[in-house]
């Protein structure tokens, strides 16, 4: 399993404090061109002057107001391991934009992006679109990790030249290579179980457009792949995506090498997920739901408890009492006798 490490400088430190980034790696100093927006601009209708930093394998292009960001970027792409069961070298010649903001993120990416996500790569243009003046869509994964997997996808790309590719073995190898949280396997546990999680096959024909159902097939492309090199070690995955290209086919490879088709290979990750995610963890998940829903109900049972006794007490403070002392004969006669006594006492 691929392990994120990344090293730091107290130069890079400040910077990543300052631009509000996560920790990244160290700095090289390079040189920083204008670039004339009608030879390099993604597309022609671009305008705005653009700056870049050029690397070995990549460039970055940025305006101006976003410099430090495009340092921070650089200096993670040069620092970042290799992408594993790659060549080292891949993917090579790429493009990273800095989309000022959101209108630049959908015209630099040639598309409307889906309202989740947080990054965009072109593997035909070697092309990584990163929206880094859209708020709405830095939720979700680190800014790091979100570069990780796109640069998965332009060097996996890159490394299958005119292959047709699986959208989940695509989104799985990009998941698995950048790291990613597997505190919400738990759903698709509970999905299978319940028989509602799609067939993978399906996730290669039409990735789903909303959020929750994009966030479960994420789920099982990650979980996928980690189960082939859980199964067989990150050795096999690289034989397997050296002989694709010889093969010229997914299943043809894929038989070659772990010896079963993806039909068998999708029965055999289901079971392996129901195994290593199992029922303690749904449990788990579900109990500290359970208690922070018992919890709130704790306290709103408790505030409104409260709200009555108050004003019962309110309420019961208004009321005439049930035995007023003026209704009395003691009180009605008292004074007379007070002062009757007062005057036996004078004479």
């Amino acid at each position: 399993m691929l392990a994120n490490s990344w090293f730091l400088t107290p130069s890079v430190l400040l910077c990543m404090v300052v631009a509000g980034f996560p920790t990244l790696g160290k700095a090289q100093t390079l040189t920083q061109e204008r670039v004339p927006s009608a030879g390099v601009s993604p597309d022609r209708g671009q305008r705005e002057p653009f700056v870049q930093l050029q690397s070995d394998d990549f460039v970055v292009y940025f305006a101006r107001e976003d410099s430090l960001r495009a340092e921070l970027v650089r200096a993670a792409l040069e620092a970042q391991p290799p992408l594993p069961g790659l060549d080292v070298g891949l993917p090579r010649d790429v493009e990273v934009w800095l989309a000022p903001d959101e209108r630049a993120f959908r015209r630099f990416s040639g598309g409307r992006p889906p309202e989740w996500s947080a990054a965009v790569a072109i593997p035909s243009r070697n092309r990584i679109v990163l929206p880094v003046g859209s708020p709405e869509r830095q939720g979700g994964s680190p800014p790091l990790q979100t570069l990780r997997h796109e640069w998965a996808h332009i060097g996996l790309r890159q490394a299958l030249p005119g292959l047709r590719v699986p959208r989940w073995f695509d989104e799985g190898y990009a998941q698995w290579a950048a790291g990613w949280n597997r505190g919400d396997v738990w759903r698709l546990r509970l999905l299978i179980a319940l028989g509602r999680a799609p067939a993978l096959d399906s996730l290669t024909f039409q990735w789903p457009a909303d959020r929750a159902s994009a966030e479960v097939a994420y789920l099982m492309a990650a979980t996928t792949v980690e189960y082939m090199v859980q199964a067989s070690g990150e050795g096999a995955l690289e034989l397997f995506l050296e002989r694709w290209p010889d093969d010229g086919r997914f299943d043809l490879a894929m038989r070659r090498v772990y010896g079963v088709v993806p039909a068998q290979l999708e029965t055999d990750w289901r079971a392996w997920v129901k195994k290593r995610y199992g029922w303690l963890r749904v449990a788990s998940q579900t109990a500290i739901a359970w208690l922070l829903l018992a919890a709130l109900l704790f306290v709103t049972v408790r505030a409104r408890r409260r709200r009555r006794v108050e004003r019962l007490a309110t309420l019961r403070a208004g009321e005439l009492p049930d035995a007023p002392e003026w209704w009395s004969e003691e009180a009605t006669l008292g004074p007379e006798v007070e002062v009757a006594q007062d005057a036996d006492v004078l004479s």
